[in-house]
């Protein structure tokens, strides 16, 4: 993504307004300017840290942000900070000047700052988190090309911080305390006293500030999972601790070290809800559907399809060491990133959409809403062409129309070649005698269970044979290969229509054909990405597919080759392939989907040390077993989280993508039909 360019903001009348409004005493010179200024500023002000390019993101989408300039700045004794975003350099057209201005940090002494909270994410960038001495925090500053810790440093030369008064209460708790990032918290103070400091910010009772080694009585012990409840705060209030449901409890005197740690991490969890809450305030759009991230208490824990045994807290065998815990918890991420979903696209919903010529009036609100909650099998007829590209978005009803009838005569033509063929002349085809054999072994057994295909003699049936031969004629290259059966079929049970479905199958074909070469490049591409997506998001677990001679993936080739037609039941199936097609985050949401997957089971398959062969058949008989709303959220999570480090692991023409054009190459290779 492209950095915007870089502005001096002397002459800014919002950076000239930031310092006026910070404090009525703050009146500086710009020492990264040599130009004079005004005389209204006072001589003797100093900017002893800059930072360009710090970037607030005011959505959850990693495309949406805005950059800016941070600084901090030395008047006297006190010490400010600002950071103003670049006039007129929003990255996405749908921030506006008034986003910009929301989010601009006027100059805030560190008089009033509580601490600031540091991540490391997996990824390697940094951001910083600054929480004010009213619990309220600001957006989130993104360090794109590093700087937090020389931002740092140079807090520390002017104010006091403390970290470590509080990090060596955290040693005994250090296990249950697992934050989705490396999280460091450093209190500020502008105390001579920097511990009593420490301990009056997090506002801790005056007897255990005051006095340590005070004791006091407690009618019980804090389990692991209670004190984990703790340090979540209120989002998991609802949850019944398992000390609850004990006829007994222990007693056991007051360690005040403990009662120390117990009380600055119910602080922290605070100050944690305080910055999600901010955040999730600010940043939900509109809040249009009616969920809060309260409601969404119960959902964020493994969904009910998981078994026990699958669940995200590591399990230990007997005799065995623990399993690497997981550097992103879906749990908490999915909190913070992953929406709810919402009930599908309807037909009055639809038509708000449209002009009165029937062109879509904005393509990427309407991907974005099928993103988040499907289409209704009403409308699909409807959308599915235009999510494959079968249609344009901006084609009125009419062309469409006409479209269709130019198209349908289209097929006929094509469909005519393979039926004028004598028998004679099939005794002498080989190639077709095998196709068209294959095919109809294949639509026989293809979602005869579902009403729309079952019975003897079924005419949906033969009209599935016979697009899958009009396309093997159609694109002659690429053929007919086992798994094509099921991609067709929910195509031709929405459209009902065969000369459509056709099309729109040949549309879809255009993007997942590579999955069916013979030389199977399509298909290793993708489960390279995946290779790389799962060493990027989880690397304890590639580092053990790679222990274990796993790193092909071919686990993953049924999920990739047919988009998971097999995994979830036939409707969901079609739910899950809107939302993919969308290509709202990205158009390899797919191999995402994966990954989550994979990380919602890492733990029974690094628990039990699975190898290849046990890996493959656990992993067919999640057929069936796995939560589809839990995975697209947590698939959300993982994309956004990845950003573009995640798309710089997907090779350029990796399927989904379209072939990328070579002239001189062809764009099938294909000699035998057999692939799954």
């Amino acid at each position: 993504m492209q950095e915007p360019e870089l502005h001096d903001l002397s002459d800014d009348p919002d950076y000239a307004a930031s310092l006026q409004q910070g404090s009525a005493s703050m009146m500086m010179t710009r020492s990264d300017s040599g130009k004079s200024t005004s005389s209204s500023v006072l001589e003797g002000a100093e900017v002893v840290y800059l930072k360009d390019n710090v970037t607030i993101h005011p959505t959850q989408y990693a495309s949406e942000r805005i950059s800016g300039r941070l600084k901090l700045i030395k008047q006297g004794a006190s010490l400010f900070m600002t950071w103003i975003p670049y006039k007129g350099q929003i990255t996405n057209a749908g921030l506006s000047e008034r986003d910009r201005s929301l989010y601009t940090i006027r100059a805030v002494p560190f008089t009033d700052v509580r601490s600031i909270r540091r991540y490391t994410r997996t990824l390697g960038w940094q951001y910083i988190i600054v929480v004010l001495s009213s619990g309220l925090a600001f957006p989130s500053l993104y360090f794109y090309n590093g700087g937090v810790k020389e931002f740092l440093a140079t807090i520390k030369q002017h104010v006091f911080i403390v970290r470590d008064a509080i990090s060596s209460n955290l040693v005994a708790v250090h296990q249950i305390y697992r934050s989705l990032e490396d999280a460091n918290v450093f209190l500020v103070n502008d105390f001579q006293n920097p511990f009593q400091r420490t301990l009056s910010s997090l506002e801790l009772p005056v007897s255990i500030a005051s006095r340590p080694s005070a004791s006091v009585s407690d009618g019980g012990e804090y389990s692991s999972y209670e004190l984990q409840g703790r340090i979540d705060g209120s989002i998991h209030e609802d949850i019944p601790r398992p000390s609850q449901n004990h006829g007994r409890q222990k007693h056991k005197s007051h360690d005040p070290t403990r009662d120390l740690t117990i009380q600055v991490l119910e602080k922290f969890s605070l100050v944690t809800k305080f910055a999600r809450d901010t955040s999730l305030q600010l940043f939900r759009e509109s809040n249009s559907n009616g969920y809060g991230a309260i409601e969404r208490k119960s959902s964020s824990h493994s969904p009910p399809d998981i078994p026990h045994e699958a669940s995200m807290d590591a399990k230990v065998a007997p005799g065995e060491g623990p399993v690497p815990s997981d550097p992103l918890e879906f749990d908490k991420m999915t909190l913070v990133w992953g929406k709810p979903r919402q009930p599908p696209l309807g037909s009055e919903e639809w038509e708000i959409f449209l002009d009165s010529e029937g062109r879509v009036i904005d393509s990427k609100a309407l991907k974005k809403r099928i993103f988040y909650g499907g289409v209704e099998h009403s409308t699909c007829k409807e959308v599915w062409p235009l999510l494959l590209g079968y249609h344009a978005y901006d084609s009125t009803y009419a062309e469409r129309e006409y479209l269709k009838s130019t198209k349908k005569s289209e097929y006929e033509t094509v469909k005519q070649q393979w039926q004028s063929i004598s028998t004679e002349q099939a005794k002498r085809f080989t190639k077709f005698r095998e196709r068209k054999g294959r095919i109809d072994k294949d639509v026989v057994r293809t979602d005869r269970t579902l009403s729309f295909y079952e019975g003897d003699d079924n005419a949906n049936v033969n009209i599935l044979r016979d697009i899958l031969l009009t396309y093997s004629f159609y694109n002659f290259d690429l053929g007919y290969c086992q798994g094509m059966s099921d991609l067709l079929s929910p195509i031709l049970f929405v459209m009902e229509d065969e000369s459509e479905a056709f099309w729109c199958f040949v549309a879809l074909m255009e993007r997942l054909g590579p999955n069916f070469n013979r030389d199977q490049n399509g298909m290793h591409s993708q489960l390279f990405a995946l290779s790389k997506l799962v060493e990027l998001l989880d690397s304890p677990l590639h580092n053990y597919f790679k222990q274990n001679d796993c790193l092909n993936y071919f686990f993953c080739f049924r999920w990739v080759l047919i988009q998971f037609k097999r995994e979830f039941e036939y409707k969901k199936t079609m739910r899950l392939w809107e939302v993919l097609w969308t290509h709202y985050l990205s158009e390899h949401l797919h191999l995402y989907v994966c990954v989550a997957i994979l990380k919602r089971y890492r733990n029974k398959i690094m628990g039990e040390h699975m190898d290849f062969d046990t890996l493959l058949k656990f992993i067919n008989e999640l057929s069936g077993h796995i939560d589809l709303d839990s995975t697209l959220r947590d698939a959300e999570a993982l994309c956004i989280c990845a950003g573009e480090n995640g798309a710089a692991c997907i090779p350029p023409g990796t399927p989904p993508s379209l072939p990328i054009e070579n002239e001189n190459a062809l764009l099938y290779t294909q000699e035998e039909d057999e692939v799954l």
